[in-house]
């Protein structure tokens, strides 16, 4: 545990506890009176209502949308299943920044919907609502729907045998059993939109904030440190609640059901009802997921001239963005794909040696860690960048103008998803085989090359190709510590997205257009050498 304890103190610890102390503390000691200032501004309540509720209309319409489609790939077997689950599980990948640049093609001024109908939902929360459940689809679709598969529907066909109708079965069966995995996958979705920060500021304008994009707003546009210190401790607090719930709903998921093999759970659709249900949830893949990412092609390629390669052309030259980027705008591919394999390196260096520490050990203080692992995914990404910048500034650590501060910050994203999914397949490894390894002569570095490495090459190479995609997209932290001389990918369509011109706007479609490739590529890589399709996501 030395090498991640290490690593989460002195890259995530250091920075969010020096921002809190910048805002709170000054010559004369700690002003906790702050706290209740900027809580009683009226603004700032606007903020926290704004983020509240967005976050749990956010989760409902999501639950309301994902959940057909998680009883359909649970129970249906039908041509195609395995590449539409790949597709439905695309955006999870996705950069935000890549979400709201789609929505905004198909949604805003000069979109889609404008041009056919002239109908624009920028800079609403329509907007907001249906990126957040683009996004969050296959959180429901994968949690739930890989529990389903797993439950036995013969006790759901026993009660009805005993007389209970087909709903009545199923309200009193098998949404029970599925509650533990509906309440996390909900947990799941509600900490994603609560701490939203892409979507909303490019679809939300200035009319609508989290409180993600307040602590961006406060440092690094009006500098409020004191603001933005106590914002980052209210989102830290919100967010180890929903974490606390989560590793509660999960620990019952696990010990209160005898679960069955998912083949023989699924069968061919039969009778009309069920074919317009699956037909029903194509019909929402294709609108929800595949009509707004079609939209973001179709704009990279539709420039002044007809459509074309103009936009892509223009990446080619610093000066063809309007002085937006010291260097070509497709520089960025290259700087992103490069910092994203050297933060995945990081991250499975460090989530690989927690996954391990976590299975050989037991207590309240390594399951407090385990719960410590997830908070980068929630505490403001915002708070850790910004804490780069004022900590990570003198030796032995002045790392300030250097390459690896970008990987490092991505790494602290893709280390909980290495973890994840790691260590659910570490733990099924039988103790009984390193020992075995141990008395007939192995170092444990050893046995662990030759008993546990074997049995998790698989799973290493999915959580790599997570760490990789997620790093891929970060936006939050690298937003303040790229160089404007080394942009990354998401950073740069932020850049172009914020500079009015046709010109800009165009290559932010094709900027977009490349990084959603690259993300893609890799989650259908992950399908093909997946071989847990158990419901761990």
């Amino acid at each position: 545990m030395a090498v991640p304890v290490a690593f989460f103190a002195v890259f995530f610890a250091y920075p969010v506890s020096a921002i809190v102390g910048r805002g709170l503390k000054t010559d004369d000691g700690w002003q906790f009176g702050r706290i209740g200032e900027v809580l009683s501004r009226p603004d700032i309540l606007d903020v926290l209502w704004f983020t509240t509720w967005q976050a749990l209309a956010s989760t409902a319409l999501t639950l309301l949308i994902a959940l057909p489609g998680a009883y359909v790939f649970a129970r249906f077997d039908f041509p195609g299943k395995q590449v539409l689950r790949a597709v439905v599980t695309v955006p999870f990948v996705l950069p935000t920044v890549v979400v709201g640049t789609a929505f905004l093609a198909l949604l805003g001024r000069g979109g889609f919907l404008d041009e056919l109908w002239g109908v624009r939902l920028d800079t609403t929360v329509w907007a907001i609502l249906l990126a957040h459940v683009f996004f969050n689809y296959a959180v429901v679709v994968r949690t739930v729907g890989g529990l389903w598969s797993q439950l036995d529907p013969r006790q759901e066909e026993a009660a009805r045998v005993l007389g209970a109708g087909r709903f009545a079965a199923w309200r009193r069966v098998t949404l029970p059993a599925l509650g533990p995995a509906v309440a996390a996958a909900a947990l799941m979705v509600f900490l994603f939109t609560f701490t939203s920060f892409g979507v909303v500021q490019i679809l939300g304008g200035p009319s609508y904030s989290t409180l993600e994009v307040e602590v961006y707003r406060q440092t690094a546009q009006l500098l409020d440190l004191p603001t933005a210190a106590v914002l980052t401790m209210v989102q830290f607090v919100a967010v180890g609640a929903i974490l606390a719930v989560h590793a509660v709903t999960v620990r019952r998921r696990e010990r209160a059901l005898k679960l069955v093999d998912p083949a023989q759970t699924s069968r061919r659709p039969h009778g009309a009802g069920q074919w317009a249900l699956l037909g029903g949830v194509l019909l929402t893949a294709l609108l929800l997921i595949l009509l707004p990412l079609g939209v973001l092609v179709e704009r990279s390629f539709d420039g002044p001239g007809g459509y074309g390669l103009g936009y892509y052309e223009a990446l080619q030259s610093a000066g063809g963005s309007g002085s937006t980027f010291l260097v070509p705008p497709l520089e960025a591919v290259g700087n992103s794909l490069r910092y994203a394999f050297v933060a995945t390196l990081i991250a499975l260096v460090v989530g690989g040696l927690a996954a391990a520490a976590l299975t050989r050990r037991a207590g309240p203080l390594v399951r407090g860690f385990d719960a410590l692992l997830m908070l980068p995914l929630g505490v403001s990404a915002v708070t850790v960048g910004f804490g780069f910048l004022i900590t990570l500034d003198k030796p032995p650590l002045d790392l300030r103008t250097s390459w690896i501060l970008v990987p490092l910050a991505q790494a602290l994203v893709g280390v909980p998803f290495v973890v994840r999914t790691m260590l659910p397949v570490l733990r099924a490894v039988d103790d009984r085989l390193r020992e075995a390894a141990a008395v007939l002569g192995a170092s444990p570095l050893r046995a662990w090359r030759e008993v546990d490495l074997p049995l998790v090459r698989r799973a290493v190479l999915v959580a790599a190709g997570f760490a990789f995609a997620v790093s891929l997209g970060e936006f939050g932290a690298t937003v303040f510590i790229a160089r404007p001389d080394n942009p990354t990918l998401p950073v740069a369509v932020a850049r172009l997205l914020g500079r009015s011109g046709e010109l800009n706007y165009g290559q932010a479609m094709a900027l977009s257009t490349i990084l959603m490739l690259v993300c893609a590529v890799s989650l259908l890589l992950l399908e093909r050498i997946r071989t847990d399709r158990s419901g761990e996501f």
